[in-house]
């Protein structure tokens, strides 16, 4: 990690290339996409097929899970899994408690005497979701969120993977320690691991397609032969399927997104009484997402950069090789920013706009409130970003990017659009006719002025 004193906010050229992230040049990544798209908006099921073979290597004839939910996951080979199940549920219950309570009744209000307004919720009814090769955790902040809205059809598109003696070195739970390698289903043309199947089964997703990258966007966007079009598109993925995504939603024929999520990003707030380990373990887990993430330590301490390093060093090693491959690239392009104070830290934090913040400070509290632009909030040294990822309840698909300063993360509002309703009594309109009237003189519509004369006539 490279080391780099701030020394003032107000310098603009130093604190825009401190907040870059690491480049996505979309004047060519773009077009590359908009050709995917419109091929499968063309050609449907045998475009996806032609994408899946040329990007996953995996020659699909069908690419729908074709068995009920039900029947989805193999539930006597899941027991070898050391209760994953009931990893699941309990993560599944946590995440289920902190989105249900988030469905909040409106009450009408009386504007003026006679005008009552009010708003209702309503569920989208098809939404797709997106989500990456093997996160199971994925499968259930998104699917669950969408059953509790009351989606009526919630499908899932997600990579599908070739037999463990095909997939190589580069798979990631190969060699990990402490983890068992994944269960298969599927046959010979494109397998998904039972455990997301069983994920999927929890959440209440009622199709699972094995598609991934930019073609499951367009599957979903468009609809094929196969898939169907749905409303609104949620989940992470890679710079490719986040430009899809953009892409589609600004198509008339396409389909609304819930945000822009690309590669996941930490920033680590931490003064001299941080431990060092618990700092390094959090870049760590953020790291091992691969060389496209970014972490950033920003403190006002700077012997805790070197201690902090130091034990990146010693953590590094205890991961698998794969992984630790992985981290050793996204250390690279990252950085340790010092500080005068803490509340600088902060004020930096506001403008790079974290996708997660984590506050490993001995008062925490006192600095939430200056807290402007993040997606999820990590607060106090015994609070892990990775908690958050998996079972907390708080949702982990969120804004990246510097997105956080527009954007929120997924919740339940992401699956519901909200109608306003009004109704108005003959003195409600007396009441009010006279402001109409005039805005609409103002506004030079007759019409509209008339609407409410020919009511209001004595």
């Amino acid at each position: 990690m490279k080391t780099v004193f701030l020394k003032s906010l107000s310098d603009v050229a130093g604190l825009k290339k401190l907040v870059q992230r690491p480049a996505v040049r979309l004047e060519t990544l773009f077009p590359k996409v908009r050709k995917i798209l419109l091929d499968v908006k063309k050609r449907g099921d045998a475009a996806v097929r032609e994408y899946t073979k040329k990007f996953d290597r995996v020659d699909l004839d069908n690419f729908q899970k074709t068995k009920t939910v039900s029947t989805w996951a193999d539930r006597p080979k899941l027991k070898q899994t050391q209760g994953l199940e009931k990893v699941l549920r309990i993560a599944a219950e946590n995440i289920e408690k902190f989105h249900r309570s988030q469905l909040l009744k409106e009450k009408p209000v009386e504007t003026v005497k006679g005008i009552k307004c009010w708003r209702e919720w309503r569920a989208i009814e098809k939404v797709g979701l997106y989500v990456p090769k093997g996160l199971v955790s994925t499968v259930l902040m998104l699917g669950i969120p969408a059953r509790i809205a009351g989606c009526k059809e919630i499908i899932m598109c997600t990579s599908p993977d070739s037999p463990p003696h095909q997939r190589g070195a580069n798979f990631v739970n190969s060699d990990a320690k402490g983890t068992l390698p994944p269960l298969w289903c599927g046959g010979k043309q494109g397998r998904i691991a039972q455990e997301m199947l069983l994920a999927a089964e929890i959440a209440g997703i009622t199709k699972v397609f094995k598609i991934g990258g930019a073609q499951a966007i367009a599957a979903m966007a468009y609809g094929t032969e196969t898939v169907p079009k749905v409303d609104k598109i949620f989940g992470p993925g890679n710079q490719y399927v986040m430009a899809a995504k953009m892409l589609v939603s600004i198509d008339p024929e396409g389909a609304a997104i819930d945000l822009p999520a690309g590669p996941s990003e930490v920033l680590v707030i931490a003064d001299s009484q941080a431990n060092p380990s618990f700092v390094a373990a959090d870049l760590l887990s953020q790291a091992e997402h691969g060389a496209d993430s970014q972490v950033v330590l920003t403190t006002n301490a700077q012997d805790l950069v070197r201690k902090v390093k130091s034990a990146l060093k010693r953590q590094l090693l205890d991961l698998p090789a794969t992984r630790r491959k992985l981290a050793e690239s996204t250390l690279e392009n990252s950085r340790c920013i010092i500080t005068k104070t803490i509340d600088k830290a902060i004020a930096f934090a506001n403008h790079y706009a974290p996708e997660h913040l984590i506050l490993n400070l001995k008062n925490p509290e006192k600095y939430i409130s200056q807290i402007k632009n993040a997606g999820s909030v990590f607060v106090g040294e015994y609070t892990p970003e990775s908690v958050g990822d998996y079972a907390s309840g708080t949702n982990h698909v969120l804004p990246t990017s510097g997105y956080a300063r527009s954007y929120s993360g997924v919740s339940i509002d992401g699956f519901i659009k909200k109608i306003t309703f009004q109704k108005i009594t003959k003195t409600g309109l007396q009441n009010i006719a006279p402001t109409v009237k005039a805005l609409a003189d103002i506004e030079q519509m007759p019409a509209h002025k008339n609407a409410v004369v020919v009511r209001t006539i004595k």
